[in-house]
């Protein structure tokens, strides 16, 4: 046997052991279902008390298994990749399930809150982590490989949010202190929605086009119809 065979054996071995263990299984079969949680959440999904919670988590980040984005004074725990989730599915078609055993992720935001509002200058909410998503799989969005969280502009996307009418060549070649375009956690749906220049911009968009409204006393926001049907179109789907 070679010495490429022996580390992917022991590679194996490795990953295997890390998801072998009740309460870290517990830990990524509740992440299946797409949204991030906090190190409190995963330790009330496995059982487990903080500290023990934390040595599990450790344990996984160190064996790919897991991501963590810190935002503000959270961390956020989500699966590392589609491969994970496809390995995870896999066992449990093994194990007999054809589900996780997980609970539901059940958001504690707000009602009025979660549709939604403003995260700082820019979108946030149900309505923003569908326009985050749709941009990621329509290719507008690429991740930049030197910057973590950061995207780049592909010329789809210009042309993608340039027809949801932001003046693109203006902030394409204005001066920026801060990232043109990049993940930020959503502390509801617990998926990205789109933040830094081009998430504000979007948001002054929507805005000046009527598609949203401010709730003058919170960081609530409300969709308009025309905001509505316009989002509609835009992800091809059909007003409910």
């Amino acid at each position: 046997m070679d010495v490429q065979q022996r580390f992917a054996d022991a590679a194996l071995a490795e990953i295997a052991l890390s998801m072998g263990e009740p309460a870290r299984a517990k830990m990524l079969c509740s992440l299946l279902d797409g949204h991030a949680r906090t190190a409190t959440e995963l330790a009330a999904l496995a059982d487990v008390a903080a500290s023990t919670a934390s040595a599990h988590l450790q344990r996984l980040l160190a064996a790919g298994l897991l991501s963590c984005v810190s935002q503000g004074r959270h961390r956020y725990f989500r699966l590392a990749d589609a491969e994970v989730a496809a390995a995870l599915e896999s066992m449990l078609v093994l194990a007999g399930r054809s589900t996780a055993p997980a609970r539901a992720f059940e958001p504690s935001t707000p009602q009025h809150l979660r549709e939604a509002r403003r995260c700082y200058d820019h979108w946030a909410g149900l309505w923003a982590v569908r326009l985050h998503d749709h941009a990621r799989r329509e290719g507008w969005l690429l991740d930049d490989e030197d910057r973590p969280r950061a995207y780049r502009l592909s010329d789809a996307g210009v042309d993608g949010f340039a027809a949801l009418g932001l003046d693109m060549a203006s902030l394409l070649a204005g001066k920026r202190r801060r990232l043109l375009a990049c993940a930020c956690m959503d502390w509801s749906a617990r998926s990205p929605h789109l933040g830094g220049a081009l998430g504000a911009a979007c948001l002054q968009t929507l805005m000046q086009r009527q598609w949203i409204e401010s709730d003058l006393d919170s960081r609530a926001l409300r969709l308009t119809r025309r905001g509505q049907a316009g989002l509609h179109r835009l992800l091809g789907e059909s007003p409910v």
